[in-house]
């Protein structure tokens, strides 16, 4: 675990947030600044700072975070009419925090430019 990863922290309860999911290997939770009216947070325990520091010996776990990402969807009620998940990669991607995490976006429609 990163020692001054925010995510991290609030994947071992130092830091409180509204856990919707909880294991030995992820966290979910809602982000604080929802970009849709459900906004949910997926993250890996696992310290891994974006998707390209992935390695092959973590291609398990991703797979296994994104069948996790599509459970939280049905449990949140986004399955019936569609959701998005987003992974940011980098600065230039979005990612603000660097701790690998999946947005799990639902509640209305997402319509943009990314088809």
């Amino acid at each position: 675990m990163g020692e001054d990863c925010i995510f991290c922290k609030i994947a071992t309860g130092r830091i409180p947030s509204t856990s919707v999911y909880s294991d030995e290997e992820f966290y979910a939770f809602h982000d604080i600044h929802p970009l849709a009216p459900t906004h949910v947070l997926l993250v890996p325990r696992k310290h891994i700072a974006k998707l390209t520091d992935a390695k092959p010996e973590d291609g398990a776990l991703l797979g296994r975070l994104l069948l996790k990402a599509n459970e939280i969807a049905a449990q949140e009620g986004l399955a019936e009419n569609g959701f998005r998940l987003a992974i940011n990669c980098g600065p230039w991607g979005g990612q603000v925090v660097l701790h690998l995490h999946v947005h799990i976006l639902g509640g209305r429609p997402l319509a943009d430019s990314l088809g």
